[in-house]
């Protein structure tokens, strides 16, 4: 996911872009900006162990994301999710129109297989141990191809498959390349 992100980045021109981080819940890891350095910066510093409570609040991202576009005049607003679409949580293609009616449109890309596989516990980038749930059974995470496709088209988007980094930066530059721009000043600090 962080790959995807970073090489999406690196295509950018003129674009802003902003990064939220979730799990077991939603936290903003870098605000609305075009220093695409900086995003790179806290983008290389996001781990699994920045959260808390590990879970799948994807509801609560597309939420939080809504209240990063501040600009009443801005026409094109677009999220990309990147997931394996599992979801705990539950309504998220009601929250995915929601955020529709507010002019967002989604785009999910999804990662991992169908197949799944077990969830690594690291310390210090080495493997202790694999997730388990309540019942001490290891947590097996596969990718779910229809709620990411549900919620795309709950939001007038769709859904990119994300096991071709290539595949998808092209698809992503093609979606923002084809929008409409909108001039707007930078003040740098």
């Amino acid at each position: 996911s962080k790959q995807l992100v970073n090489q999406i980045i690196n295509t950018l021109a003129g674009d802003r872009i902003g990064i939220i981080g979730y799990a077991g819940s939603a936290f903003p890891q870098v605000p609305i900006t075009t220093d695409f350095s900086s995003a790179r910066l806290f983008l290389s510093g996001m781990n699994t162990s920045m959260v808390s409570s590990q879970g799948t609040a994807m509801t609560e991202a597309i939420q939080m994301a809504e209240t990063y576009y501040n600009d009443i005049d801005q026409k094109n607003r677009v999220l990309f999710i990147i997931s394996d679409g599992e979801d705990h949580e539950g309504e998220y293609a009601a929250i995915a129109a929601q955020a529709n009616k507010k002019g967002i449109k989604i785009y999910t890309i999804g990662v991992g297989t169908a197949k799944g596989d077990r969830i690594p516990i690291k310390r210090n980038g080495v493997v202790q141990s694999y997730k388990r749930d309540q019942n001490n059974e290891v947590v097996i995470t596969r990718l779910n191809e229809v709620s990411l496709q549900d919620i795309a088209k709950a939001a007038e988007g769709e859904y990119i498959d994300g096991s071709n980094t290539k595949n998808v930066v092209e698809q992503v530059q093609s979606i923002l390349g084809g929008m409409d721009k909108k001039e707007f000043d930078a003040k740098q600090f």
